[in-house]
């Protein structure tokens, strides 16, 4: 009998049926002692990396996008939220779109979110 390559073997496998290639599989770790559950133990992590992501987010950031024809009332309100002085929330707010606070709850990102384009700002929650 010939040596079969990969391709080979693939192309073979792909004209099986799921039940023949079950069948296969059982029969090959049979043969060889082995499991196939260690394959899929080692697969399982990649696969499992995209169902992560589509957990809900727990952490958010409030970007400062724009600061609108306020600014004044805007850097009061980032003052307000951040520990920032005068000269470093007026930096903020000019250099936008920046981040006025990271990793914080969907509630003090709404609620912050809220104050600044109650000021005027255009802000954004990622």
């Amino acid at each position: 009998m010939a040596k079969l390559s990969q391709d080979d073997l693939l192309a073979q496998f792909e004209e099986m049926t799921l039940i023949e290639l079950s069948e296969f599989v059982k029969a090959f770790e049979e043969k060889f002692d082995v499991t196939a559950a260690a394959a899929v133990a080692v697969a399982g992590p990649v696969q499992g990396g995209p169902v992560e992501a589509a957990e809900e987010q727990d952490e958010f950031d409030v970007i400062l996008t724009g600061a609108g024809d306020k600014k004044i009332q805007v850097i009061k309100v980032v003052r307000e939220l951040t520990s920032l002085g005068l000269k470093e929330a007026k930096d903020l707010v000019d250099g936008a779109p920046k981040p006025v606070l990271e990793k914080v709850t969907k509630e003090a990102a709404e609620k912050a979110a809220e104050s600044l384009k109650g000021a005027g700002a255009a802000v954004e929650v990622k």
